[in-house]
């Protein structure tokens, strides 16, 4: 969502899913951030089911945001869905549980294209947009342009908050059949 949550260092992160053939997931992802009272790391932990009808994929699921060793109660939730045709993404988030916010107070929302421009090269189009206070402090809007190659993605991102940077990113992927 291009949103910093490093206090403008670098940040690491990885993570690990297991897809099964009946269309069910769950995964869990880490990265460091610094963004409440001794806050060092994310621990993200989510699960859904997609799968696709005719030519349109789909995916529904829940996520959990924790941040472990904060001081704050800044722990949340999300239940996200989206729909995928040819290029075309489209997906939307809505806030479930949060210290002091309701389910349905904040959402997210987001448009994708994925353009294949040489044979296992694409480039990625996005924006967003944050019709909240939760996570941002305000409404946002982000952008973001990646280009990917076997397994390995450069992209940029940036959003319409007043003093945000523009951010670069580097990551790789790989799938193993088990």
């Amino acid at each position: 969502r291009g949103l910093e949550q490093t206090n403008g260092s670098a940040a690491i992160s990885g993570g690990i899913d297991y897809a099964a053939g009946s269309g069910f997931y769950f995964g869990t992802w880490a990265s460091n951030a610094d963004w409440a009272d001794d806050m060092t790391y994310e621990l993200d932990f989510y699960g859904g089911f997609s799968g696709e009808v005719e030519s349109v994929s789909y995916d529904i699921g829940f996520i959990y945001y924790a941040y472990p060793d904060s001081k704050d109660d800044v722990d949340f939730s999300e239940v996200y869905a989206s729909v995928s045709f040819g290029m075309f993404s489209l997906g939307y988030s809505v806030l479930a549980d949060a210290d002091g916010s309701d389910f349905g107070d904040d959402s997210y929302i987001s448009l994708d294209i994925a353009l294949p421009i040489h044979a296992d090269i694409d480039v990625s189009l996005h924006v967003g947009h944050g019709t909240d206070d939760f996570y941002a402090g305000e409404s946002f809007t982000d952008y973001g342009i990646s280009l990917s190659k076997d397994g390995f993605t450069f992209g940029a991102s940036h959003t319409d908050l007043d003093d945000d940077d523009l951010k670069v990113y580097v990551s790789y992927s790989i799938d193993i059949d088990l």
